[in-house]
């Protein structure tokens, strides 16, 4: 799977006055906070009816908006879905607890990805509806752009695991591979998952990381081989 750089170009900008910023930053906290709650009823609307059989114009009638207040924020139920997962990526990048740093891969990894599930969770159901949507064959508008989600799930779970590979070598494209490899399989086990606090995810999960312990301690203790060589070259 190719790699996808993250982050873009930082461009610089005019100054801009104190109170047209506290307006600019008043008007864009409460486009997310109607943006979100446009998000929040089609989830609902789903949860009753499915997530095929969403209706952006239900959703708007139900907050009492206009439909064109919706398309501000959305063009159709495909942008919900980027949306809702964009709370996982959120989740699996949030802080992480003291120490973090210094914990085994295998530990950093099952942290991270749990993170995503743990987010989605409260709507497991209806989010394997959005993916078998977005993975349905006469979808074909979706289809490349959720290859490219997954390799972005991927590269934000290794960045929030904090592996060191640097991108775009070879050794990230291995992990990336692996890691697809592991998040499909784990989504596939969390897709069924109806025991409580997704204890079967967590087993499986934990299993394999276990199993893929000694192939990440050596990766790590290759780069530091690496780094320390380096090191003593340069001095």
């Amino acid at each position: 799977m190719s790699m996808i750089p993250i982050g873009g170009a930082v461009t610089e900008t005019a100054p801009v006055a104190p109170h047209d910023t506290a307006n600019h930053a008043g008007h864009r906290h409460a486009g997310r906070r109607r943006a979100d709650d446009i998000l929040e009823a089609a989830l609902h609307q789903a949860e009753a009816r499915g997530w095929e059989a969403v209706s952006l114009i239900a959703v708007a009638d139900h907050l009492g908006l206009p439909a064109a207040a919706v398309l501000d924020h959305y063009r159709d139920a495909n942008d919900l879905a980027d949306a809702w997962f964009l709370r996982g990526w959120r989740a699996m990048l949030a802080d992480k607890p003291q120490g973090f740093a210094a914990w085994p891969a295998r530990k950093r990894l099952g942290h991270c990805l749990l993170a995503w599930f743990d987010a989605l969770a409260p709507h497991r159901r209806v989010t394997v509806q959005m993916l078998r949507t977005k993975a349905h064959p006469p979808h074909l508008h979706t289809w490349v752009p959720m290859l490219f989600d997954l390799s972005r799930t991927v590269q934000w779970w290794r960045e929030a695991a904090r592996l060191e590979a640097p991108y775009g070598s070879r050794r990230a494209q291995l992990e990336e591979i692996g890691l697809t490899a592991l998040f499909l399989a784990t989504l596939r086990v969390w897709a069924h998952d109806e025991s409580e606090g997704q204890r079967r995810t967590r087993r499986f999960l934990e299993r394999r990381l276990g199993r893929a312990e000694w192939w990440l301690t050596r990766c790590e203790g290759c780069r530091k081989r690496h780094r320390r060589g380096r090191r003593a070259s340069a001095g």
